[in-house]
């Protein structure tokens, strides 16, 4: 057990509270974070405040989700390194175990007239939330004119250029890293054996991280679709900063367009069921996981293969932040003092409201359209389509969910099953 622990809070206390908020972890990072905070500074006051923001500053300069993160850093606080095991995981199993079974539902439901027009009617309320997370990061993350600067140029690269998401937060991290004042706020003193804390823990996490892309490729060779998942979704586990909304730009455009896992109303479906399950958003990547291997099934019957490319997405997913975390949990106080790290954050940030502007009008154009072309001229892309073939039932959709999203405040699990329940008595009254 660190230093820092808690003696007073027994684990059997803290495992309680991590399962219960496996459970109940609506509502996105805002709102998971809201709960820990409420629950662990004001209620039970297992942790300090100061300690509190500290932790989710560090948190946020590293890729993954930040309330996973958060939750796992906690725990290891409090209870050392089975205690953020604890956390973390108790964090996203609710939630992976209810979208695995949302995922195969899809798989095995399609032409029922109850399931499609679900599935159509939560098209809309994911557009809907789409530029509602669009709004709320670019107002807190979008200060200053530089700042505006790096998220239109990040928006111009991603949608007219391609550049790949990895390439652009790199850019944007290094540009607030320099730009950065380099002044140093107060550090603590350094956690005693800090650094050999941090090896144990990256050489464990490493070899638990690839062990079972390791084995899937020996197993079945480096092109089969298990180890295209295994490979694909570590990448995507090192460059997801800014929450699973920037990512989704990324992962979606890949999953379509050059796996071909699925197609582009296909993800916006996975967005939907994924905004109503409990733990991090990002667990879409499980939906993409799972469709990618049910498609492509051999040696594995279709269900099997899913729950296993399910099963090694999670892994693939949420290990590498848990990793970081306890590597990198000694240097928090030290880290949260640097403010050119903190510029890297900014930057990285404002980059991420331009790669989300391009999944908001991607998303919008294959929702409302149908029809999309991708359009090249040299090292210019862009997305044709016919404007006469709006789908004018989406669009009413869609203007209602934003009535209740901008205009009412509904939450966005409410949002997504109202939204569900009409395109249910849309599909059986009307003709799709």
């Amino acid at each position: 057990m660190n230093k820092n622990a808690h003696p007073a809070v027994t684990f059997s206390e803290a495992l309680t509270f991590w399962l219960k908020l496996g459970f109940i972890s609506f509502g996105g990072p805002a709102g998971q974070i809201a709960i820990m905070h409420r629950v662990l500074v004001d209620e039970k006051k297992w942790i300090e405040e100061q300690r509190f923001l500290h932790a989710l500053n560090f948190c946020m300069l590293l890729p993954g989700p930040e309330a996973q993160k958060l939750a796992t850093y906690v725990g290891w606080l409090l209870h050392g390194t089975r205690g953020g095991l604890a956390a973390g995981i108790l964090f996203v199993l609710p939630g992976a175990l209810v979208m695995l079974a949302l995922s195969a539902l899809y798989a095995l439901g399609r032409g029922i007239p109850a399931v499609e027009g679900a599935l159509f009617g939560i098209k809309a309320a994911v557009l809907v939330i789409v530029v509602e997370a669009l709004l709320r990061i670019g107002r807190r993350a979008l200060k200053t004119r530089l700042l505006i600067g790096v998220a239109g140029a990040a928006f111009l690269g991603i949608f007219f250029l391609g550049l790949p998401f990895p390439l652009i937060v790199l850019a944007a991290g290094l540009a607030g890293f320099f730009l950065a004042e380099a002044r140093a706020g107060e550090a603590a003193p350094p956690v005693s054996g800090r650094w050999r804390h941090a090896a144990i823990a990256a050489a464990a996490g490493l070899a638990l991280w690839w062990a079972p892309v390791a084995a899937v490729v020996l197993l079945l060779g480096p092109g089969h679709v298990l180890a295209d998942i295994g490979l694909f979704f570590s990448k995507l586990a090192v460059v997801s900063f800014g929450g699973a909304y920037a990512l989704l730009a990324y992962m979606a455009q890949q999953a379509v367009e050059t796996y071909h896992w699925m197609s582009a109303p296909e993800m916006v479906d996975g967005l939907g069921l994924a905004e109503t399950t409990p733990g991090p958003l990002i667990l879409v990547t499980q939906f993409v996981g799972f469709l990618a291997a049910y498609r492509d099934a051999a040696p594995f019957s279709p269900v099997a293969a899913g729950v296993i490319g399910s099963a090694l997405t999670t892994w693939v997913t949420f290990v590498p932040a848990m990793l970081l975390i306890f590597a990198g949990a000694p240097f928090v106080e030290q880290l949260r003092a640097n403010q050119r790290l903190s510029g890297a954050l900014a930057a990285i940030t404002a980059a991420v409201v331009g790669v989300i502007l391009n999944l908001t009008v991607w998303f919008a154009l294959h929702v409302l359209f149908g029809q999309v072309e991708e359009v090249h001229a040299g090292p210019l892309r862009w997305y044709a389509f016919d404007p006469f073939a709006l789908d004018l039932k989406v669009a009413a959709l869609a203007l209602l969910a934003a009535a209740l999203a901008f205009g009412l405040h509904r939450g966005l699990v409410e949002l997504v099953l109202i939204m569900a329940a009409l395109g249910i008595a849309i599909r059986l009254l009307l003709p799709l």
